[in-house]
């Protein structure tokens, strides 16, 4: 079994297609079609099941995702260890949340680069969901995600703590406002995709304030977010910091919740097992947590 088939399995399953996984592997979509039609002449049975929105794996195909994704982050943390000297230097790649990548994250890769410049660093933004798969595959070296994260593989540290508020349009100046000028189904929620642990936030708030059967809007931007916000299309839920430092700040309301719903914390998580990278050491290192100024 060739390890680069194997690893090309695994990046077709995690982006579901040829031509998304070829991008990502940076290679010909002929080559990714090759690979994966020998590995499955190998084993001897079908892993993917092909249709007009790209491929989903078969049953023998989830079976056989869990050692694919072993062996290949295996195969790269390999090779990271090897080359590690002690002195940071080489790849890192880091995920983080869009909104913490906006507000949060550019001091802290500011005093990264300065302090190690011979890491080449790497950023990816998603939903909390697909970060935690990232670090289990070992697609990513660490990511920026909302607690709380509890699993076995999963070494998380305390990074930032964040005010969860409600953003509604400009004229809605309180919540109380809001809540009794809306349909009885309450406002529509502006959200990120499913994985996202903001938009379970929001999902929860909306349950207690009665309004279940809302409708939800997905978006893909936080600029796109708070822009359909200012244009009262809807309401969602967002850091404090990360509302009053946009552009918009003075098109939208800000609503205090209470503590149970408003209070996030940030975790910077890694794996326990496996071979630490100086570079991902030095990152750690750079972390600052900050003191909850949320009131209780």
């Amino acid at each position: 079994m060739e390890l680069t088939d194997i690893q090309t399995f695994a990046a077709v399953a995690r982006t579901g297609g040829i031509t998304r996984a070829a991008e990502e592997l940076n290679t010909v979509q002929s080559n990714v079609t090759q690979r994966v039609k020998a590995l499955e002449a190998e084993i001897g049975t079908a892993l993917f099941e092909r249709h007009s929105r790209g491929m989903t794996l078969t049953g023998a195909g989830k079976r056989l995702l869990p050692y694919a994704q072993r062996l290949a982050a295996l195969a790269r943390e390999a090779v990271l260890a090897a080359r590690d000297d002690g002195e940071p230097k080489g790849p890192l790649a880091i995920g983080s949340m869009e909104t913490t990548a906006a507000v949060r994250l550019p001091p802290l890769l500011a005093d990264f680069h300065r302090r190690f410049p011979a890491v080449r660093l790497s950023l990816r933004t998603a939903t909390t969901a697909d970060l935690v798969a990232g670090v289990l595959e070992g697609t990513l070296d660490g990511a920026f995600v909302a607690g709380p994260i509890a699993h076995a593989d999963l070494a998380a540290t305390s990074a930032f703590r964040e005010e969860l508020v409600l953003v509604s349009a400009r004229r809605w100046s309180s919540l109380a406002e809001l809540r009794a000028g809306t349909p009885e189904s309450g406002p529509t929620a502006l959200v990120f995709r499913t994985g996202c642990t903001y938009r379970q936030r929001l999902e929860q708030v909306f349950v207690d304030f009665g309004w279940p059967s809302a409708a939800r809007f997905e978006l893909g931007t936080l600029d796109g977010m708070i822009g359909c916000v200012a244009a009262d299309m809807g309401v969602t839920l967002l850091p404090r910091a990360v509302v009053e430092r946009s552009a918009m700040n003075g098109s939208v309301s800000i609503h205090t919740l209470s503590a149970a719903h408003a209070r996030v914390e940030t975790l910077f998580i890694q794996r326990h097992a496996g071979h630490q990278t100086s570079a991902l050491s030095g990152f750690a290192a750079c972390l600052k947590p900050e003191e909850d100024v949320i009131a209780a």
